[in-house]
């Protein structure tokens, strides 16, 4: 065994930034719809596109009635119909007419993967309903399969009471209009089951129109967000959110680009928008009709529960920050050309959206944006203070970026100096278009200091690539800060290794020890719904009834539980180290502790002697966490470029993740965590590849 040295000095070398570690939200891999919003009817407002293709050449097609369907085998082929006459909401004008023949007969979702219920735990359905020809009857709601019932609910229909008998009855009587109505019920669940229909069932012979139909658990959090996925969440206290995407912004073309405004208001008037992760282009799937062709943004998390989410995260511990992500008028530049010219008056929409989003967050009761924000219950501002400018554009021959920057950074500070602006260095690092601009926002901040707070960078590497770089931000100029906000360790499987884990940890020493450059970071993605995967490795895997935490999550947790709020300086001991594939930072927090964090690289373990100027640490209380693979052993992984530095995208054929038991291929590594207060006795032993976080 290898037996190294640490001697910790009291010297502190720069102040670290309390938001360093925070996460990104991108609805890819059915983190939104599918995961984080509770919603568990599938195509709830009959507005699903089917998509196919990939990059600039793709079909999109309406299939409104996807994941729904008849109950009786013997339904008439029309019983279920869409239209779009006077909707619920023009936003959304498709809604379903169904036709019952005889009594008991329906109509079932099949609802992402089937429903889950837990035993005794009540449900709240809601739905727009109106009669066509209904005079007598109730509405029965049920979860079932295999025939049995494992909750049910019983629903008064609001039938007309002075209904004409003929249409030449209009001429002479008034009658109630045959109008939308909104109904609600509980479910409770009798048993447990997984993997259930939704069911609705008219008692009587009839027709009714149907729409927005809605089924949440009672312990969603603010009535929104899946209780096990927000509480995995929580538990990283994490300092910010950065959100909504990701490619996600940029939309596959201008037309389907994320829209701040259109995911605000009531959920009925919130427009329903595709998915591009719907269509080929990740690294999972490569087909040119993908299993999850329907996926679909249906905003039941929009910017206003975006916002929510940040509040509902922070804790004594710490203040989650949102940071919203702004289109720049450019289409995804890995899937179109489309552009805005920056001399256009419909580029000036762009801007102003953004100077909205602001009164939004932040304005009073009294401006137009702050009173919708009171209006959907939060009269209070949301104190944003930072503000994403485009997600991941690059200088080309069909992008003007730095124009497009300066309008909005000018804009922005004009009214809202206070607002700290984030600008893009592309998808990559270490190339021509990461370097030029850094060089554009460099040369801005000679003139202006505060014209870009930090400069947002995006790297997919492998694991030997993390363990290579960690001294990449030691020669980073001061003069703008740094966001790390995408990377991931990416071996050949694209697996959540510990390998690649302990990459990421041995990366982060490296931002920690430079926190006075690198002041935001956040792993990518977040959430990977299994069985439903357009990228992986993910931070966070899940189905209908478990989450599973991967290695990544705990060296995401172990920085944020052990956050330090000062470098101490090393006296170059870390490039020594850094020989033997031991990866270090060291930090004082905000109560004196010292917290020493070491990442083993090696394929061996290896002890640390620790002292400090003063003499030994032996007999000190310290406390311990402790992250290694299962077993001791960590898979032997192989590198892969993965998107990384060069630009190349690494595919995977289409049956990698199309169910549980193939997932098993990428599944997250197990791994051993454990928390403990010792005696110390001076060394710490280092397993092979690990993770090591000591508070003394």
């Amino acid at each position: 065994m290898t037996k190294n040295t640490l001697v910790l000095s009291d010297k502190i070398t720069h102040e670290i930034s309390p938001d360093m570690v925070g996460l990104f939200f991108e609805d890819i891999n059915f983190a939104a719809d599918g995961g984080l919003y509770a919603e568990m009817i599938e195509n709830r407002s009959f507005e699903a596109v089917k998509s196919k293709g990939e990059s600039h050449n793709y079909v999109l097609k309406e299939d409104n009635l996807y994941a729904w369907s008849a109950t009786a085998e013997d339904a008439d082929e029309d019983a279920l119909e869409i239209s779009c006459n006077e909707p619920v909401s023009e936003k959304n004008p498709h809604y379903l007419r169904f036709t019952a023949k005889k009594a008991g007969q329906g109509f079932k979702n099949k609802a992402y993967d089937g429903i889950s219920l837990k035993k005794d735990m009540k449900y709240k359905l809601s739905f727009y309903a109106r009669e066509v020809k209904y005079p007598e009857g109730k509405i029965i709601a049920s979860v079932k399969k295999a025939g049995k019932t494992y909750a049910q609910s019983e629903i008064t229909f609001k039938n007309s009471t002075n209904r004409p008998k003929e249409w030449m009855d209009t001429i002479r009587v008034s009658c109630d209009t045959l109008e939308w109505n909104y109904y609600t019920a509980e479910l409770t669940a009798k048993e447990a089951v997984s993997g259930a229909d939704f069911v609705l069932e008219l008692t009587n012979e009839g027709c009714l129109e149907f729409d927005l139909i809605s089924l949440i658990p009672e312990n969603a959090v603010a009535g929104v967000f899946r209780k096990d996925l927000f509480q995995a969440l929580a538990d990283l206290h994490p300092a910010f959110i950065r959100f909504p995407g990701g490619c996600i912004v940029e939309g596959t073309s201008i037309m389907r680009r994320y829209q701040w405004k259109n995911t605000v208001g009531e959920l009925k008037d919130r427009k329903i928008n595709t998915n591009l992760w719907a269509l080929q282009g990740g690294n999972v799937t490569s087909a040119w009709e993908t299993p999850d062709c329907h996926y679909m943004q249906s905003y039941g998390i929009g910017f206003y529960e975006y916002f929510l989410l940040c509040e509902l995260l922070s804790s004594q511990k710490r203040v989650c920050k949102p940071l919203p992500v702004l289109s720049v008028g450019v289409a995804c530049q890995f899937r179109s050309y489309q552009v805005v010219p920056v001399d256009s008056e419909e580029f000036q929409k762009y801007v102003q959206d953004a100077l909205d989003l602001i009164e939004f967050a932040n304005g009073p009761v009294t401006s137009r944006w702050g009173a919708l924000r009171a209006q959907m219950g939060h009269p209070e501002s949301f104190n944003m203070d930072m503000i994403a400018i485009g997600n991941e554009q690059w200088e080309s021959g069909c992008v003007d970026l730095a124009p497009r920057y300066i309008a909005f950074e000018k804009a922005i500070h004009e009214k809202y100096p206070e607002i700290k602006c984030i600008g893009t260095a592309g998808p990559f690092v270490g190339n021509d278009f990461h370097k030029n601009a850094w060089d554009f926002y460099r040369n801005q901040a000679k003139n202006n200091k505060d014209f870009s707070y930090a400069v947002d960078e995006h790297y997919y590497v492998a694991p030997e690539w993390l363990y290579d770089n960690t001294a990449f931000y030691d020669e980073y100029p001061r003069d703008v800060y740094v966001f790390a906000g995408e990377y991931a360790a990416h071996d050949a499987n694209l697996s959540n290794s510990v390998d690649g884990a302990v990459a990421e940890a041995a990366m982060m020493t490296g931002m920690e020890r430079n926190g006075d450059v690198v002041r935001l970071a956040s792993y990518a993605p977040l959430f990977n719904r299994i069985g439903h995967s357009q990228w992986t490795p993910d931070m966070i895997w899940f189905d209908s009834d478990k989450v599973v935490l991967t290695p990544t999550y705990y060296v995401q947790k172990m920085f944020s539980d052990f956050a330090g709020s000062a470098a101490l300086d090393l006296n170059g001991q870390e490039k020594t180290l850094r020989e033997k594939k031991i990866y270090i930072s060291a930090v004082k927090n905000a109560e004196g502790k010292k917290i020493i964090k070491i990442a083993n690289g090696a394929d061996e373990e290896q002890s640390l002697a620790l002292s400090t100027d003063s003499g030994s640490l032996a007999g000190s209380i310290v406390e311990i966490a402790k992250l290694t693979a299962k077993g001791g052993i960590a898979k032997k992984v192989l590198a892969t470029d993965a998107i990384g530095t060069s630009g190349g995208t690494k595919g995977v054929s289409p049956d990698v993740m199309s169910n549980l038991e193939v997932c098993e291929k990428r599944a997250p590594e197990a791994v051993d965590y454990s928390l403990t207060k010792k005696d110390f006795t001076g060394e710490i032993i280092l397993p092979a590849k690990s993770f090591v976080v000591i508070s003394l």
